[in-house]
């Protein structure tokens, strides 16, 4: 048997917070409900005997266990004719377990203890949304989501595969979940904060992932309910001005020096993206639209699929066509592969300063090609996913954006 001037206090004392911190929620409880058996001492109890038989060894542990789940078990058998849930008896055992837990890692065993109580207190909350706000139609969809993300893309070979290696499908699928993603994340936004602020948090959110499939998504919502143009125009504006501001990490990771040399083009640039979100919100502002219903669809698969496949044939033929140029036509390989991933090609650029390949005079210009590379696919993007109306003024925003950056670069 362990010394007792063993025993670790800081252990002990998680282990007899988690208990008094699960039952005071059930103690609280049972004002309203007296087939609760378990309060503040039997949790308190409980993880306490589960630390210290865990302190005496494993065997002891696994015996208290066995104890507290026969204890819980009868207080089923007497209380399941007025209330057949478990939870109660469960939570006793959870006391039980982060006892022990505490006594070989007391940081994970105080969060789930406060992980644990959160579930327990949330109990109203979480059965109003799962009974009266989720919808079977959203619960499918979600499913399907999560089926694309974690089943379907892992089975996808991650390598290149076609003439130059020139498409990689694991990348095409990323791009197909990311679409749907971002079309489930307008449409909870939407029905949750109301289309006044919805669209313009998911987008902003959004564009930190791909301002290129956020493009896509709002282009879809824009044509399904006409009436929420301006506020999915400034949505798209902003996940582009995000997009924007991931220059600073990618450059800051690869040419420091670069960034000294282009923060004024790009915040020039950040400065339209905002003003046209901004207006696009103040139009949205005026138009009463009523969010998407339970049974709306979060996302098309379909519109999804023909956007991947879309962006991997602009992939295609940039890579075939970099290959056709040469080895010696980096910037124009960047060029090109902004089309697609505008930070990729960021990087490229960045690298080639770094290395002396271009000066500081053409870096800066390189860094305003990409922008306006970048703008021109995202303009057909935005053509094709959200037709003419949220195509025009998507590519008029995007050109103000390079337009702004290429005067400061000109006027420098």
């Amino acid at each position: 048997m362990p010394n007792a001037d063993d025993l670790p206090l800081l252990s002990l004392t998680t282990a007899l917070g988690a208990g008094l911190l699960l039952g005071l929620l059930y103690e609280r409880r049972k004002h309203d409900d007296p087939a609760i058996a378990a309060g503040l001492r039997t949790h308190t109890l409980a993880a306490l005997l589960g630390a210290v038989t865990l302190w005496i060894g494993v065997p002891a542990f696994l015996l208290a266990l066995l104890l507290t789940g026969t204890f819980a078990a009868l207080s089923y058998l007497r209380t399941s004719q007025h209330d057949t849930g478990l939870t109660a008896e469960f939570a006793l055992l959870c006391s039980c377990v982060l006892g022990g837990l505490a006594m070989r890692s007391p940081v994970a065993a105080g969060a789930l203890a406060v992980l644990v109580a959160i579930l327990i207190y949330a109990k109203p909350r979480l059965h109003h949304i799962t009974r009266e706000r989720i919808s079977d139609r959203e619960i499918a969809d979600g499913l399907i989501l999560l089926a694309f993300a974690l089943i379907v893309l892992p089975l996808i070979p991650d390598e290149p595969i076609g003439p130059y290696g020139a498409l990689n499908l694991a990348t095409v699928w990323k791009l197909v979940v990311l679409v749907m993603a971002i079309g489930a994340l307008g449409h909870v936004a939407l029905r949750l904060i109301g289309t006044r602020w919805g669209l313009l948090v998911s987008g902003f959110f959004a564009g930190y992932v791909s301002s290129t499939a956020a493009t896509a998504g709002f282009g879809q919502r824009a044509k399904a309910e006409p009436a929420l143009l301006s506020s999915a125009i400034g949505a798209t504006l902003l996940a582009n001005l995000a997009s924007l501001s991931l220059f600073v990490p990618v450059l800051l990771a690869i040419a420091p020096g670069l960034l000294r040399e282009v923060w004024l083009e790009l915040l020039a640039a950040a400065a339209v993206l905002m003003v046209g979100a901004a207006f696009g919100f103040h139009r949205g502002e005026r138009v009463e639209a009523p969010p998407p219903t339970a049974d709306a669809r979060m996302f098309r698969i379909g519109q999804a699929l023909g956007f991947a496949a879309l962006i991997a044939g602009v992939l295609f033929v940039s890579r075939v066509a970099a290959e056709w140029l040469g080895a010696n036509a980096a910037l124009a390989t960047a060029f090109l592969t902004a089309l697609a991933e505008l930070h990729a090609a960021v990087a490229t650029v960045g690298t080639l300063f770094r290395d002396g390949t271009i000066d500081a005079r053409h870096a800066q210009w390189a860094v305003v090609g990409l922008l306006a590379a970048s703008a021109a696919a995202k303009s057909v993007v935005a053509f094709v996913s959200g037709g003419p109306a949220f195509g025009i003024r998507i590519a008029i925003g995007l050109a103000g954006m390079m337009l702004a950056a290429a005067s400061v670069a000109l006027f420098a």
